[in-house]
């Protein structure tokens, strides 16, 4: 008896001087000293639960890759409770990729001892507790995925989803992340990738869209240290920026350079501010009718005549909606705005579809001053011409609808998927209000006669 107490105390001491160097040993570790300046804010947020999703798009040598292991595998080293899952598109990658970027992020925290690293099955499992493991699925086997459980008594508190443009669409994410996200309170989703070349691209789209949920930072290779990249990797990148520059803003930068069907490359997705609308001049309004199966669609807009740049800054986009209602939210819209800034007296001008001469007429007996747009028989190819030639602004949380459509129309492609040059008639129902909004600025500029070019009311700069 007495030996098995001496036996249990003697265990009970040698389990709190692991746990006192443990404890050490992650008061020590500093992990800023391995990821580059620019990700400091990035850990900072992490320890401070301030987010759950982390957007990481860059080019290559961006150290997106890096940062994500190195804050998972930290990460469950101070949390008892925590495993973590890392996912590709397909499973055969995962052993030269996240795997192997696991594997150096153990090395660089000097915890090489405290990994035990398999690759059949491959995981990472941290022996201090036996339990917690880094487990890694290629989503190729997507239909074994509800079966996956966190190991022992933990949860996977840390999602990583490596070239995450790689998955099928926003609903696979979706799926995924909910079949593993359970269990616990805290989350820490990592989605890295370098973005597409499209802009198009669902996951060049979803890092664009408004979520208070997630922190996304756009990183390049010039943000990292340069020695840590060797002078082979910089010259490689330099040189291709002096042959190809497409290819090099693309690949090394980053940039979704818009190459491929989409008809609108010339779209910039940015913030539009409060302080920068209160500098512009004209406003222009348009609407696009609809009904059951297509929206009813308004927006305003502001033209630069001298720069020529065209900013989407408001929108209406229901179905199912009485022309007399949609009239309604107009003139709520008008004088929302009538309160941003000065606009004379007077109702709002807004030009519409010609082929809907009744809709026109409802929207004239409920205080709006609608007009017909101009038409002709190449009208619709002329002004999708005009709109390609200006730098189009679009902010997506003041215009979501608008955004979606721009960002995704495309021309049509042949059976073998050949790009055609025409430009399909869907889901184009805030472009083609756009087009109606600026007809006293795209038929005058044309030079075309008899067209009424008087913008809605504002304070004018020009």
């Amino acid at each position: 008896m007495r030996n098995d107490i001496e036996k249990r105390l003697a265990a009970l001491e040698a389990s709190r001087k692991i746990a006192d160097e443990l404890k050490e040993r992650a008061a020590q570790r500093d992990i800023t000293q391995h990821i580059a300046p620019v990700y400091v804010p990035l850990h900072e947020d992490i320890q401070a639960q301030r987010h759950s999703i982390y957007n990481l798009p860059g080019g290559r040598g961006s150290g997106k890759s890096s940062v994500a292991s190195l804050e998972i595998v930290n990460g469950i080293m101070n949390d008892s409770t925590a495993s973590g899952i890392c996912f590709r598109r397909v499973g055969a990658t995962l052993r030269e990729s996240v795997f192997a970027q696991i594997e150096w992020a153990i090395d660089t925290l000097d915890a090489s001892d405290l990994w035990t690293l398999t690759t059949s099955p491959m995981r990472a499992t941290y022996k201090p507790t036996g339990q917690q493991a880094i487990i890694f699925r290629g989503l190729d086997e997507a239909t074994k995925l509800k079966s996956i459980r966190a190991p022992g008594k933990t949860y996977f508190r840390f999602i990583w989803y490596e070239e995450a443009c790689e998955l099928p669409g926003e609903r696979t994410l979706r799926n995924v992340t909910q079949s593993v996200q359970r269990g616990g309170k805290v989350f820490t989703i990592f989605r890295t990738f370098n973005p597409p070349i499209s802009l198009n691209n669902w996951m060049n789209r979803l890092v664009n869209v408004p979520d208070d949920r997630a922190f996304t930072m756009r990183t390049d290779y010039t943000m990292m240290p340069p020695e840590w990249l060797g002078e082979a990797f910089i010259e490689e990148a330099e040189h291709l920026k002096a042959v190809n520059l497409d290819a090099y803003r693309h690949e090394y930068m980053g940039e979704p350079i818009g190459a491929g069907g989409e008809v609108f490359p010339n779209v910039t997705v940015r913030t539009i501010t409060d302080e920068e609308i209160a500098g512009m001049g004209y406003f222009y309004d348009g609407v696009d009718f609809g009904f059951t199966t297509d929206p009813a669609c308004y927006i305003r807009v502001s033209y630069n005549r001298k720069t020529e740049e065209l900013f989407l800054l408001d929108e209406i986009y229901k179905r199912r909606l009485r022309n007399s209602e949609l009239a309604e939210l107009m003139r709520g819209k008008y004088k929302a705005w009538s309160k941003v800034m000065p606009l004379t007296d007077g109702a709002m001008v807004a030009y519409c579809d010609s082929a809907e001469p009744k809709s026109i007429v409802d929207l004239r007996a409920n205080g709006i001053d609608a007009r017909a747009t101009y038409k002709r028989p190449d009208a619709v190819r002329y002004r999708i011409n005009w709109l390609q030639h200006r730098k189009i602004i679009i902010d997506p949380a003041r215009t979501p609808n608008a955004y979606k459509e721009f960002t995704e129309y495309e021309y049509t492609t042949d059976k073998d998927g050949n790009i055609t040059g025409e430009l399909p008639d869907a889901n184009n129902h805030t472009i083609d209000a756009v087009a109606y909004s600026l007809t006293p600025v795209i038929w005058n500029y044309a030079g075309e006669a008899g067209i009424d070019n008087r913008p809605t009311p504002a304070r004018p700069l020009e």
